[in-house]
């Protein structure tokens, strides 16, 4: 009798250390698709699970870091869904590609155009963001979640490191460290070599066939002119 009463406390024990522990691992996330270094550009993705059983999330808010402006965003379309993008004056205007931009995106809204993320599912959003900052380590997003029963959570909390996990986290991404081509310049400049090589091997081959072809016709002409000249002294000596 006993025995059954503790394995009785026991499960109901475990289910709720399932049901406490899952919002940890369902709440919104972000992950780059490759690297996301810094100074470079890079594609990530708002991984949004539906953490509810009744209700479907029909709207996701992603808040872009205002200390760390972002002058390139821009987002990929996801079936189903419907996209906003909104900017905002910047305080201090950013440089890129040589022009200044005086405004950037602060917040991109998804709102479902049918059912939305429903029980047992999750969804990603994609963003490019781009040039990503260099003096930070990571980038953490706010987000808001709206459920078709008009519940928001809110993802705003963010992470500090030596600290629990807050209840509802905000979005992190950690930044990798600056590469020397994570602007390209680095395969442009190895391109523009191996071009400089092909042209200047082009350019030596070119070189050697044009004096093998003068020296031919060189050899052909000097053949001609002394047949032509012991012609001219037979003819004279026949006369």
């Amino acid at each position: 009798m006993k025995a059954s009463r503790f394995a009785a406390a026991a499960a109901v024990a475990g289910t709720a250390v399932l049901t406490l522990s899952a919002p940890a691992f369902a709440h919104v996330s972000v992950q780059p698709e490759g690297t996301a270094a810094k100074g470079g550009y890079a594609v990530v993705d708002f991984k949004v699970p539906n953490e509810r059983d009744d209700a479907s999330t029909t709207k996701v808010e992603v808040s872009l870091p205002a200390d760390h402006p972002i002058a390139s965003v821009m987002p990929q379309a996801v079936p189903g869904w419907k996209v906003e993008v909104t900017k905002a004056k910047l305080d201090k205007p950013l440089t890129m590609h040589g022009e200044k931009i005086d405004e950037a995106v602060t917040k991109v809204t998804w709102t479902a155009d049918g059912k939305g993320i429903e029980p047992g599912y999750f969804q990603k959003f994609p963003l490019s963001l781009g040039a990503l900052p260099e003096n930070t380590d990571s980038l953490a997003f706010k987000a808001l979640q709206t459920y078709s029963n008009k519940e928001v959570v809110r993802w705003i909390e963010v992470p500090q490191e030596g600290q629990d996990e807050p209840e509802n986290p905000a979005p992190v991404l950690e930044l990798s460290a600056a590469t020397d081509d994570h602007h390209g310049s680095g395969a442009a400049e190895k391109a523009a070599e191996k071009t400089e090589k092909t042209a200047a091997a082009d350019s030596g081959s070119g070189s050697d066939t044009t004096a093998r072809v003068l020296g031919v016709v060189g050899i052909v002409i000097g053949v001609a002119g002394v047949a032509y000249g012991v012609l001219a002294g037979r003819r004279r000596t026949t006369a």
